[in-house]
């Protein structure tokens, strides 16, 4: 009898691949054989999946992007995905299929869905996004990364949080020293998209902090490329102590070396800035077309772990004055960090698998 078959089936955005992986991993590791279901795009992004996972091309489609006749074409290239991806799964059946989001994810969920094989979405955001929004009705389950995530009405879904990655569980629960009369770190991460907000506005709001707080402040910031170097020149013209790169190799480290940290919302962000357990300063990308950002980053802010900043306000003056009433409270940066803690998931892998396996065992009954 050959082993269990986990299909997986996701876009091409890390948001999606990486907890793909995770769960695939994990799955291997069990036994199970796994394979991944995605389109060419996507495919490029699998490299990061081990060898033993057989990578599966299907077509498939956005009406987002492209002109009127890549438009029109968009239907039969995604039906055609679900007729290869449903012929493949008559050939060998799956046991369980999970989606992760994204439109290369459609074909196969679809082929499950015509197929009646169990399957179930597990989305990252705490608001669902398009493709999982589509099957959210026809699945048996949905796994939800954010808690609270927004689900259509009459779905339930069960919280397993959102797989981070092993070196962030290193650094999971670090000490964390509250801010006092030394020297204090600030994490800045910007994110891929809108990040120059970070580089207009971190920079000059450090700058006017008190200077009893300033001297002792060493910031470590992720820029552009094409704002690296003003950045850099204006920490320097400030005699500021900065490190200024456009990617930190090191995040989990710094998160926990950071007293606090400011960044956008992303799922992933959020995620292991709760495994690590620090306090931070959200600013969501006013751009998110579903504002999920706002979404993710509402626990850790209802919970008092974090402060919530709209970029439509996110300027000096204000960054300023948040910046000053935090770091110079010890005891109520403290708090933050506990219950930024409190907030995290850092089983959030082995909760996904428990989910896959119940759905297969639901279905040898």
């Amino acid at each position: 009898m050959s082993a269990p078959l986990l299909i997986i089936a996701a876009g091409g955005t890390g948001g999606h691949m990486f907890p793909a992986q995770a769960l695939a991993e994990a799955m291997l590791a069990k036994g199970w054989r796994v394979k991944l279901s995605t389109d060419a795009r996507g495919a490029r992004y699998a490299g990061g999946f081990p060898d033993a996972v057989e990578v599966n091309v299907v077509g498939s489609a956005t009406f987002a992007r492209g002109g009127i006749l890549q438009k029109f074409v968009v239907p039969f290239r995604i039906l055609t995905g679900i007729a290869a991806a449903k012929w493949r799964m008559i050939k060998d059946r799956p046991t369980v299929v999970v989606g992760f989001g994204g439109y290369p994810a459609i074909p196969a969920m679809s082929a499950a869905w015509v197929l009646r094989l169990p399957r179930m979405i597990h989305e990252q955001n705490g608001v669902l996004g398009r493709v999982n929004q589509l099957f959210a009705k026809r699945v048996n389950r949905i796994a939800c990364g954010t808690w609270p995530t927004e689900l259509p009405r009459g779905v339930e879904g069960v919280h397993t949080g959102n797989p981070v990655r092993a070196a962030v569980l290193e650094q999971a629960g670090s000490p964390y020293i509250a801010p006092g009369d030394y020297p204090m770190s600030i994490l800045i991460l910007g994110g891929s998209q809108g990040a120059r907000v970070m580089s207009d506005i971190v920079p000059p709001a450090i700058a006017a902090l008190p200077e009893h707080i300033r001297r002792r402040v060493r910031v470590a910031q992720q820029a552009r490329p094409e704002d690296m170097k003003r950045v850099t020149d204006y920490y320097e013209s400030e005699l500021l102590t900065a490190e200024v790169e456009t990617f930190f190799e090191d995040v989990p480290r710094r998160m926990a070396d950071a007293q606090l940290v400011i960044s956008r919302s992303g799922a992933s962000t959020v995620a292991d800035v709760s495994v690590v357990g620090r306090p931070t300063i959200w600013v969501p990308y006013a751009g998110a077309i579903r504002d999920e950002q706002t979404a993710n980053a509402r626990q850790m802010v209802e919970a008092g772990a974090a402060v919530l900043m709209q970029e439509d306000t996110f300027e000096v003056a204000p960054l300023t004055a948040k910046l000053t009433e935090l770091l110079s409270d010890e005891a109520g940066m403290m708090k933050m960090a506990q219950a930024a803690l409190a907030c995290g998931v850092p089983d959030a892998t082995e909760r996904l698998v428990k989910e896959v396996e119940s759905l297969a065992e639901g279905q040898q009954k």
